[in-house]
């Protein structure tokens, strides 16, 4: 039974209060219509909490605005731009990254541009440039509970390359103040292929703020240079915007629950919200924190991933480059909320 407006309410209470269950949560398809990003189609999705999300279909189904109860959760940049935008080489990727919730970074490589073997590798993939097809949404009654579904395929595929297969479902409810990404990646080539995944998720302003502290249950935290290994100390904590702000990255190895999970967040006592990420250790056993504290480019992003920031060439060497097999898949769960202080 759905909680909501500080009250417990069954499907039939509902129906007789509404006319349609698009006044409290749902989901609607749109495209967007000016600058950069004409044309994008886009999933808007409401679950009568206050949580409100934007599924970007055609960029990887990312998630790119959200707030909760009008506190906005994401860190959004003006480079957003479409798929055609794309520039693959080097650095180009900042040019289209348009920050949101979640960015996927893989499907074959994340991190900085590098070359492995005859392939030029840009930064972070591929994947989160990619439209999706056999897109659907759905919100309906399952029992008692009002469900909505965001799904769809993405494949990331080069002629006598690799032919990866994500598929993804994005699931909230009525009443529900978090949404849950579960994603299926499948080797539907004929040769092993290289996999590696990130999960960008962005937060900002007013969630990331000097009265904010990143928590989470850490066995040991390294920097990734000589500018993070200075921040080292105040990882957790963040300062007002700065002109100027070396970017800071820190490798994490977070203590997993009982359950097996990984809950990291962002905590601000002022607002009286959390927003975290959950995610199971045994398919993502890494996990990083990007700082940017730059005036106009204050971030906070947490990133479960496959392996800590590795040139791919140097995991090939060593032994440690996972590759599917044929036919081979891998699922991941990472889900996406906040809570109120105390909740």
């Amino acid at each position: 039974m759905p909680s909501l407006f500080n009250g417990a309410y069954s499907r039939t209470e509902l129906g007789r209060f509404t006319s349609t269950l698009d006044q409290l949560a749902g989901v609607r398809l749109a495209e967007l219509s000016d600058g950069r990003a004409r044309g994008m189609r886009v999933a808007d999705a409401w679950t009568g909490s206050g949580l409100r999300f934007s599924v970007l279909l055609d960029r990887g189904l990312d998630i790119g605005a959200a707030e909760f109860q009008g506190v906005p959760l994401a860190w959004l940049h003006p480079a957003l731009g479409t798929p055609a935008q794309y520039e693959p080489a080097g650095y180009g990727w900042l040019r289209t990254f348009g920050g949101g919730l979640l960015t996927t970074c893989g499907l074959s490589h994340f991190g900085q541009p590098e070359t492995d073997g005859d392939e030029a590798l840009g930064l972070h993939g591929r994947i989160s440039h990619i439209a999706a097809h056999q897109v659907r949404v759905s919100a309906e009654w399952q029992g008692e509970e009002y469900l909505i579904t965001i799904e769809g395929s993405v494949r990331q595929a080069a002629l006598f390359g690799e032919n990866l297969l994500l598929h993804r479902r994005i699931t909230t409810s009525l009443g529900a103040t978090s949404f849950l990404v579960e994603d299926c990646v499948r080797n539907e080539g004929y040769r092993p292929a290289p996999h590696m995944i990130l999960y960008h998720c962005n937060l900002g302003f007013p969630i990331v703020s000097p009265e904010s502290s990143l928590e989470v249950d850490d066995i040991s935290v390294r920097p990734r240079d000589a500018a993070a290994a200075a921040g080292l100390e105040r990882h957790a904590y963040f300062d007002p915007p700065v002109p100027g702000y070396p970017e800071q990255v820190f490798f994490h190895l977070p203590r997993p629950g009982p359950d097996g999970q990984v809950t990291a967040s962002i905590a601000n006592p002022v607002l009286g919200l959390s927003a975290y990420v959950r995610y199971r250790a045994a398919e993502l056993p890494a996990f990083s924190q990007w700082k940017m504290m730059g005036a106009g480019e204050y971030v906070c992003a947490l990133e479960p991933c496959t392996v800590h920031e590795t040139p791919r060439s140097a995991l090939r060497r060593e032994g440690r480059l996972a590759l599917l097999d044929p036919g081979e898949e891998i699922h991941y769960r990472v889900e996406l909320g906040v809570t109120r202080s105390g909740g």
